[in-house]
Formats: C-alpha cells, structure tokens, sequence
C-alpha cells in the first residue's frame, strides 16, 4: 500500500513502542518520516531521527524546523510523546501533575505550534493524538493519567474545529491497554507480573494485551489522505474495551 507516496511525516516519541511502529509503518506506505524522540540513538534510516523535549518550546521548534527541514516539508504530524502515572488523586503531588500535564498535553500543543504553518501549506495536512481509553472510561489508580488524556481528547475536538477551514484535519487514536515498554515496567514493578498481566489482559473482551502496530495501523487510517472526510474523530483500538458489555463466562 502506497497512500503515502510522496508525503512527509512526523512522529513524536517515535523511537520505541507505538511511535517507533507508527513511524516504520508510515514509511512503508511510502512517506518519508522524521522522529522526535529525547533520544533518537536507536532511529535507523530510511528514519530520520531528531532530538526533542517536548516540555521546552525551544526545543520543538527547532526540533521541527530541522525535521522539515531534512524532509522538504510537513504533511502529517502524530502527536504521540508522553509518559504514564499511576495512583488516585491523592498519590501525585503538584509537581508530578504539573510534569506529566506538561509532557502530555502542553507538549501536543508545543509540537501542533511550530508544525502548524508547515501544515497549512500542504495539500494534504493531517494530525493525528495518542489519546486512551483512559480519556472515556474510568480505570482505577490511573487519576492524573486519566485527567491529561481527558484533556487531549477535548483538545483534538477543538483544534479539529480551530483548522478544519484550513485543510488540516485533526483525530486521535484512543488505545486500550498496549504491550509497550512503559507497560512491560510496569508489570515487572508488580508484586505478582505474571497476575497483573493476567489482569490487564482479562480487562480487555478480546482477552489479550493491544500491539503497538494495531494501534499504528489505526493511526495510519486516520493519517492518510483516503481518510479525507474523517476529522474531529477518536478511534478506539482497545479490544473492545469501550464498547462491549460481555456476560462472564460460566465455570
């Protein structure tokens, strides 16, 4: 599949788990594709990898200046740093809400700033958040990872209204539990990993754990110029996790 034939992309987080599988995947549709990562060591060519903190506006901006730079412009952006947080409203303290809220969140609005004029002069423009379930449903101990993907869902909504006269189309992807790095450590700081996956997979009708490329292939549908009527949209990858109501299994 070519539908990306001659489009430059972008990636944040890009190089490992969902990020490193939507920018790979991106490229063997066709586009060429530069990440930015705090540490782009591992991004092997055809990638081209570039240094970024999301959390410092200095950094993005030149961060994405070299990456249009290097690609000859900007079509589609994935909007895909950040980082987890465990515990309710009690267990973080002001700074751990303020950093994870400025990864999260502020830092999509730090990267759609500086992509935002590149993005107006394409004829097909596209950005794409890693949003979560998390933002639709409540999951226990997930409070301020919750309230930051709250905030991205709401903030997709309104960007997709702020540049839809613009020709830039604005969705996210809202993934279910994913078997990603940051959850690999997670499960191994468990009491019990083998339980806790256990549990995390049952959560999920489907019964197991979502790929880092299912989720890239939800992010490449909505990315791509054949998705040209699909904006203000989150598309849920999460087993069915949303949607379905299942009867527990009889013993």
């Amino acid at each position: 599949m070519t539908d990306f034939e001659g489009l430059k992309a972008l990636v944040t987080g890009g190089a490992s788990g969902i990020g490193r599988a939507t920018a790979e995947l991106l490229a063997e549709r066709g586009a060429l594709v530069a990440v930015l990562d705090l540490d782009p060591s591992s991004v092997e060519k055809p990638l081209l990898g570039h240094r970024a903190d999301v959390t410092d506006d200095e950094s993005v901006r030149a961060a994405v200046a070299a990456a249009v730079a290097d690609l000859g412009g900007l079509d589609v952006v994935i909007n895909n740093a950040g980082i987890g947080a465990l515990g309710t409203v009690e267990d973080n303290d002001d700074a751990e809400w303020h950093r994870v809220m400025d990864v999260n969140v502020v830092g999509m609005v730090r990267v759609a700033r500086a992509a935002l004029p590149h993005l107006r002069v394409s004829s097909h423009a596209a950005i794409v958040n890693t949003c979560s379930i998390a933002a639709t449903a409540g999951l226990p101990q997930r409070a301020l990872y919750s309230a930051t993907k709250g905030a991205v869902y709401s903030l997709t909504l309104a960007m997709a209204a702020d540049h839809i006269g613009e020709g830039i189309r604005v969705n996210c992807v809202n993934p279910g539990t994913v078997d990603t790095p940051w959850v690999g450590r997670l499960l191994d700081s468990a009491p019990d990993p083998a339980a806790e996956r256990a549990a995390l997979q049952a959560r999920q009708p489907t019964g197991r754990l979502v790929s880092a490329a299912e989720v890239a292939g939800a992010i490449a549908y909505l990315a791509s110029p054949l998705s040209g009527a699909t904006t203000g949209t989150a598309l849920a990858v999460d087993g069915g996790m949303q949607g379905l109501r299942l009867r527990p299994v009889s013993q």
